[in-house]
């Protein structure tokens, strides 16, 4: 069988390369569009592929509670549901269960959960969330881990990482399609050593992929920064690394010389939402809400062709905004997604005629004083 995983280019430790699945195949590195709900929140499929989107993220746990993964199956599953035709990768539905403090109770079988829809009893085990992602015909399908919390102890951390491993077999073993790539997570914390015994344990399976989870979720920067200097090593070389719910321009540029190459995070559009655009400039960012740009006749970015700024000024993005009117938050968020995807393009072609490195100090550079908020998860 053809691996899966085709590695290209090399340039350091940044790795250009393909991911084939049975629809179709994707180029690395690449940052997939968090469709939550079976959508990204104001950007129609058709207007994603324009932009460069190649992968699309969905979320097990929203579509699997509604509208279930039998009834995606039988309106002809995930693609034709949502209308994209390239790849999709669910996650588990584990970091939402997890996020369900107090309304979830954790064993080896799995998590018994009410749901935030009616507070009806729900049950998500290893197997069943495999089910649930095999049934909706997705590309990529996540393993079930444990999330934990960023602040619990080592031991917790210890306890926490010996139950997603078992978990992980589990998922593994429950997989019936041979066209289904199933994913496995590593997780430890910032512990080296847990790390490290995270990627002896997850790659010893036959995985078609491995993610790098629980970072972002509260942890300093530069800790996220020093699991990435040493982890994505730990990873096989002849297999695509995820780092999952990551994260800003610079994190992803940061992640990629480190040679990962997947990633996910609803910043782009959640950002969008509230009027913050990035731009190719310094500083990288503005809020296009802020009074300074009511009559300002110029693009949100003039190097960037997406459509708000091929047909839209500042001073009309700021007025849709203050009105309330819903093209706003649309324009803005088109705009985002445009600059995460044009960044991902251009890293490609960098690692190939190998100038990544003169990008890579570029966008460190114009973010060198600047941070977001890093908790954003792969729902919205």
């Amino acid at each position: 069988m053809t691996k899966r995983y085709q590695l290209k280019a090399i340039c350091g430790k940044a790795r250009r390369g393909s991911f084939r699945t049975r629809q179709g195949i994707f180029q690395t590195p690449t940052f997939m569009p968090v469709g939550t709900r079976a959508s990204v929140k104001g950007v129609d499929v058709e207007r994603l592929a324009e932009l460069g989107a190649e992968v699309m993220l969905v979320n097990t746990y929203h579509l699997w509670l509604r509208p279930g993964h039998e009834r995606i199956k039988k309106v002809g599953g995930i693609n034709t549901f949502t209308g994209w035709k390239g790849p999709i990768l669910s996650d588990s539905g584990g970091f939402q269960v997890f996020s369900l403090k107090g309304m979830r109770t954790l064993t080896e079988e799995g998590v018994e959960f009410r749901s935030h829809i009616d507070g009806s009893k729900q049950f998500l085990s290893p197997e069943g969330s495999i089910n649930v992602q095999q049934t909706m015909g997705v590309s990529i399908a996540m393993a079930l881990d444990e999330c934990p919390a960023a602040n619990i102890d080592f031991a917790a951390f210890e306890k926490s990482l010996a139950m997603t491993f078992r978990w992980a077999k589990r998922s593994l073993e429950a997989r019936t399609d041979p066209e289904l790539c199933v994913f496995g997570i590593t997780q430890g914390g910032c512990h080296q050593q847990l790390r490290t015994i995270a990627s002896e344990q997850i790659c010893s399976l036959s995985f078609d992929g491995f993610a790098i989870g629980g970072l972002s979720v509260g942890e300093p920067k530069n800790q996220m920064y020093e699991v990435l200097s040493y982890h994505p090593d730990q990873l096989p070389a002849d297999h695509i690394r995820y780092l999952m719910g990551v994260g800003t321009p610079e994190d992803i540029v940061e992640a990629v010389s480190q040679g990962v190459d997947i990633f996910d995070c609803v910043m782009p559009t959640r950002s969008g939402r509230f009027g913050r655009v990035f731009i190719d400039s310094d500083p990288p960012f503005f809020n296009i809400k802020n009074s300074t740009f009511a009559e300002d006749t110029g693009p949100i970015d003039p190097s960037c062709r997406c459509v708000a700024c091929r047909n839209y000024s500042r001073a009309y993005i700021n007025h849709l905004f203050k009105v309330g009117e819903m093209l706003g938050p649309q324009l803005a968020s088109i705009h985002n997604l445009t600059h995460y995807l044009t960044l991902m393009r251009r890293i490609r072609e960098s690692i190939e005629d190998g100038t990544f490195p003169a990008l890579y100090a570029v966008i460190k550079e114009r973010w060198r004083t600047l941070d977001l908020h890093q908790g954003a998860s792969a729902a919205e």
